[in-house]
C-alpha cells in the first residue's frame, strides 16, 4: 500500500531534529539541513527555501531555519486534507465523465440500433434459407414486397405468354381400349370439337380390324389467341380379338418410334430451332364397367406401357353402374394396381413439394376416374348442357354429382397438361435416351444418321 505525502515530510523532519541534537558540529549539520530542507520545500512549491549559510555562523542564526520548517510543516499537514479533497473530487468528476461519455456511446448503438430496426421494418425484406435447388448457392433466398423498389421480374412471365401464344404447343394424347367403349365419343367431349378419327371421316365404316394399327389424328385448336396442336392416336382393334396376346406390343413400338425419331433430331450438329414433337405425352386407358376386377389383359398392359408413357386410367360408361358398385369397383382396381406394382400418373416419386403432393393425393385417392362421354347437348333447367338423355332423366356430363369427367378435364388440360409433358420429355424419354446412348452396338446407321453430318 502507498504512504500517503504528509507523512514522508514528517518523516524527514523529525530525522532532521534527530541529527541537530546528537550532532554539535556545524560541518556535519550545515550540509543535511539545506538537503531535508530542499526536500520538504520542493514537494510544495512556491514557500521560500532557505539558503546554506556559511560555516561561521552562530548557532542561534542555524536555529532560525528549524522553527521555519516547523512553521512550514504545520502549514502542509493544514494543506494536506484539502489536496485529498481536491483528489477526491478530481476523481469522482473523472468517474462521472466517464459515466456520462459510455452513456452517449450506449444511446449512439441504441439510436442506431432502432434505425437498422426501421430500415429493416420499411422494406419488409424476409431472408430465409436456400429452397433445396439453391443449396450452392451463396446467402439465401430473398423475398419482400418492395425491393428498393420495382424490378420487373414478373414480367418475365408476360414474355413466356406472348412467346407461348405465338409459337403455340404440342399436346399428344393416346387412347386405349377395346370397341365401343366410347374413347371417340369422350375425346370429342374432352375437346368439345370433333376431332375424333370416326368423326373426322366421311366415309369412316365401323369394323373391327384383325391386328391392332394404330392411327393419328391431328388439329389445331385455338382458344381465345392460344394455339395448340393436338393429336389424337386411336389403337382399334385392342382387347377386340379372341387371342389377344401380345396384343400391346404394336402400341409399344408407336410409343418407342416417337422417342426414336426425337432423339435423331436431337442428335444432328445442325438441329432444328424447335424439334417436332410427336411423343406421346398420356395414354387414357379405358376400362370396362363391368364392376369386379381387372382384367389379365389390363394387367399386363398397364404394366408393359406405365415403364414408358403416363397412363391416366377411366371406367367407361359409368353410368350403367350405381354409386355404391361405382365405389366398390375404384377400391377393387386399386388394390389390383397396387398389388400389381402397376403406377399410374401421377406417381407420388414425381412430386416436387408438399403443395403438389397434397393435390396429387386428392387425384390418386379418385382414380381411377368414372367417366360419361356425349356430344349432345339438351335443355336442363333453361341452360344448355352436355349430357345423356334417358327415361328417368339426364346425366350430366359436366357435373360432378353425376359423374368424374370434370375431374378428367381438369386433371388433362386445366392444371396438369404441361406437368405431362414435362414428366415425358425429363423422366420417360431421358430414360430411354440414356438408354439408348449406353447400348455398345449403336451406331450411326441404326439411328439413320451419317457420320458426315454429325462431324458437320
Amino acid at each position: 500500500m502507498r504512504s500517503r505525502p504528509g507523512a514522508e515530510r514528517r518523516l524527514a523532519v523529525c530525522q532532521f531534529e534527530s541529527e541537530r541534537r546528537h550532532h554539535n558540529s556545524a560541518e556535519k549539520l550545515l550540509p543535511d539541513a539545506p538537503f531535508s530542507l530542499s526536500f520538504i520545500t520542493e514537494s510544495r512549491p512556491g514557500n521560500c527555501s532557505r539558503s546554506s549559510e556559511s560555516a561561521g555562523e552562530s548557532e542561534t542564526d542555524r536555529s532560525a531555519p528549524m522553527e521555519e520548517s516547523g512553521e512550514k510543516e504545520r502549514r502542509i499537514m493544514a494543506d494536506e486534507p484539502q489536496d485529498e479533497v481536491k483528489g477526491e473530487e478530481h476523481q469522482e468528476e473523472k468517474h462521472t465523465m466517464e459515466e456520462e461519455g459510455k452513456g452517449k456511446e450506449k444511446g449512439t448503438d441504441e439510436g442506431e440500433i432502432q434505425k437498422e430496426f426501421q430500415l429493416e421494418a420499411e422494406l419488409k425484406v424476409e431472408v430465409v434459407p436456400a429452397a433445396p435447388g439453391l443449396q450452392g448457392l451463396q446467402g439465401g433466398l430473398v423475398r419482400g414486397a418492395d425491393l428498393f423498389g420495382y424490378v420487373g421480374i414478373e414480367a418475365v412471365l408476360d414474355q413466356m405468354r406472348r412467346k407461348t401464344m405465338k409459337a403455340g404447343f404440342e399436346f399428344n394424347i393416346m387412347v386405349v381400349g377395346q370397341s365401343g367403349l366410347g374413347k371417340s365419343t369422350l375425346v370429342n367431349t374432352l375437346f368439345k370439337s370433333k376431332i375424333s378419327r370416326k368423326s373426322c371421316s366421311a366415309n369412316y365404316e365401323e369394323k373391327i380390324p384383325k391386328t391392332v394399327k394404330l392411327h393419328s389424328v391431328s388439329h389445331v385448336i385455338e382458344e381465345k389467341g392460344v394455339k395448340m396442336k393436338l393429336t389424337v392416336v386411336d389403337t382399334p382393334g385392342f382387347g377386340d380379338q379372341i387371342n389377344n396376346e401380345n396384343c400391346w406390343e404394336p402400341i409399344v413400338e408407336y410409343v418407342n418410334e416417337q422417342y426414336e425419331k426425337y432423339l435423331r433430331e436431337e442428335l444432328h450438329v445442325t438441329r432444328k430451332r424447335r424439334i417436332p414433337d410427336s411423343r406421346v405425352h398420356c395414354c387414357i386407358y379405358f376400362l370396362p364397367a363391368t364392376g369386379h376386377r381387372l382384367r389379365p389383359i389390363d394387367v399386363e398392359f398397364m404394366k408393359r406401357l406405365g415403364k414408358i408413357v403416363s397412363i391416366v386410367p377411366v371406367i367407361a360408361k359409368a353410368d350403367t353402374l350405381t354409386v355404391e358398385e361405382r365405389q366398390d369397383f375404384k377400391e377393387r382396381i386399386r388394390r389390383d394396381l397396387a398389388a400389381n406394382g402397376i403406377g399410374v400418373y401421377p406417381q407420388a416419386e414425381y412430386d416436387e413439394d408438399a403443395e403438389e403432393r397434397l393435390l396429387n393425393d386428392r387425384i390418386r385417392e379418385s382414380l381411377p376416374f368414372a367417366v360419361v362421354g356425349t356430344d349432345k347437348e339438351h335443355q336442363v333447367n333453361g341452360n344448355k348442357v352436355l349430357g345423356r338423355k334417358t327415361k328417368w332423366g339426364i346425366i350430366e356430363v359436366e357435373n360432378v354429382a353425376h359423374c368424374e369427367f370434370a375431374n378428367l378435364r381438369d386433371l388433362l388440360i386445366r392444371s396438369h397438361l404441361q406437368d405431362l409433358k414435362e414428366v415425358t420429355h425429363s423422366i420417360l424419354y431421358e430414360k430411354y435416351r440414356v438408354r439408348r446412348l449406353n447400348e455398345s452396338n449403336i451406331t450411326f446407321s441404326e439411328l439413320g444418321l451419317r457420320r458426315s453430318e454429325t462431324l458437320q
